[in-house]
């Protein structure tokens, strides 16, 4: 099999089981947090709590990007289908996909990247983001492939003007569809729950001992207690939608 082949193949593996990347991250993240006290910046005092918002905001970028793109997407497109492999109805070429060709992806890296930082070891963080290139690079591939062989010519007149990843902005298109806000507070409902749930736990394993700091940490709290509500909200009201 060419080698192209054999990416594309490994793509389509890789992206029916991208959930799993979430693990792939976390453990090994987890464990250089509790185990090294090797950091790259000072995690004293006050400047420690800034530096877990920065983290955050980093992470909430991510989100935004996501969030922004599939609540202005086509219909049935952008989605996270995992098990039913690639599905795209019609392609997106216009808005945020007018300057990139996979804002989901980037918004993704962020997301993961504010998680990175948070074992405030560098070579950790430079390691996660040649680990997400190589990772990404197979299913980009494979999305890539799928797309092509869908949506011909249309596919590659937009591939020749509009980069794979790194925005060009002077390229914008206004979206041509309405944001749809529901599709983006559905969609997004298990990133937003997680993320909080996962900041907590970092937050909670930087005790060592998880001396935990109720009033210092209350923040942290609010938010995870939030991301879970919020997440419970848009599941019951997916529910009663269907049934009703």
């Amino acid at each position: 099999m060419r080698l192209q082949n054999q990416m594309v193949s490994d793509g389509n593996i890789l992206f029916k089981h991208r959930g799993w990347l979430p693990v792939l991250i976390l453990i090994p993240a987890l464990a250089v947090k509790y185990f090294s006290d090797q950091k790259f910046i000072d995690t004293s005092g006050s400047e420690n709590e800034w530096y877990h918002y920065l983290c955050y905001a980093v992470s909430i970028f991510g989100l935004v990007i996501r969030f922004v793109t599939v609540a202005r997407a086509d219909k049935n497109t952008s989605g996270r289908n995992t098990s039913a492999g690639q599905v795209a109805d019609s392609l997106n070429t216009t808005g945020i996909y007018s300057i990139c060709r996979h804002p989901l992806y980037i918004g993704n890296f962020f997301m993961w990247l504010g998680v990175g930082m948070l074992t405030y070891h560098l070579w950790f963080i430079v390691s996660f983001v040649l680990f997400y290139i190589v990772y990404y690079e197979r299913i980009i591939l494979a999305e890539e492939a799928y797309l092509a062989s869908k949506f011909q010519p249309a596919y590659d007149e937009w591939t020749e003007k509009t980069p794979a990843i790194l925005p060009s902005f002077g390229k914008w298109k206004p979206f041509s569809n309405c944001m749809n806000l529901w599709k983006g507070l559905k969609q997004e409902k298990t990133g937003i729950m997680l993320l909080n749930i996962v900041f907590l736990l970092f937050i909670s394993v930087e005790t060592q001992n998880f001396n935990w700091n109720w009033e210092e940490n209350m923040i942290w709290m609010i938010l995870f207690g939030t991301g879970i509500a919020y997440y419970v909200i848009v599941k019951g009201i997916e529910k009663a939608t269907k049934s009703a």
